[in-house]
């Protein structure tokens, strides 16, 4: 039986957002808890691979279709931002709202350049 060979490339974890700091800290803060990560994730192209052959800075991701798809989901991401600070009672303010929406599409941007 032959073994595959490893896969090279540094991908994104499905969950794009989710992943990156400052975001992790923006939704700790709002709900109060927060996650450990795991061993294994699914990335954006569909593959599981060790939560260590992923990465949440676009200049390092080598996997084209993990890029795309971090793309997107940034963009989808920013636009919630964007409705969740126009919702009553929302613990956002303004400018967070502002910013981080700012910080999702300038993030997408690097996915895509």
């Amino acid at each position: 039986m032959q073994t595959s060979d490893p896969d090279p490339h540094i991908h994104v974890e499905r969950k794009v957002p989710k992943v990156d700091a400052d975001t992790r800290n923006l939704v700790v803060s709002m709900l109060g808890r927060a996650t450990d990560a795991p061993t294994v994730v699914t990335t954006g192209c569909g593959v599981q691979v060790p939560y260590a052959m992923t990465s949440t800075r676009p200049e390092s991701i080598t996997c084209l279709a993990c890029r795309e798809h971090a793309h997107r989901e940034c963009l989808r991401f920013a636009d919630q931002i964007e409705r969740l600070g126009f919702m009553p009672g929302t613990p956002l303010t303004g400018d967070q709202v502002a910013e981080g929406t700012q910080r999702m599409r300038e993030l997408a941007k690097r996915f895509s350049g």
